[in-house]
C-alpha cells in the first residue's frame, strides 16, 4: 500500500475524535475496554458541539 502524507492545514479536511490521555495511560481506567473509551470520547465530542451551539444561540 502506498499512502500519501498530509501536511499543515491539509489535515483540516478530516474530523478527529480526541481521546483523553488519562483514559489510555492511567491504571484506574485499565479495566475499561477500548470500545468504552472510544464511546466516551465520541460522547464528549458531541457534548462539546452541543455546548458550542447552545452558547452561539445565546441560551446560557
Amino acid at each position: 500500500m502506498n499512502f500519501e502524507y498530509y501536511y499543515g492545514t491539509q489535515a483540516d479536511q478530516f474530523s478527529f475524535i480526541r481521546i483523553p490521555r488519562i483514559l489510555l495511560l492511567d491504571k484506574a481506567f485499565s479495566a475499561l475496554s477500548l470500545s468504552a473509551k472510544v464511546l466516551y470520547s465520541v460522547l464528549l465530542d458531541r457534548m462539546g458541539l452541543s455546548m458550542k451551539i447552545w452558547i452561539e444561540w445565546g441560551c446560557q
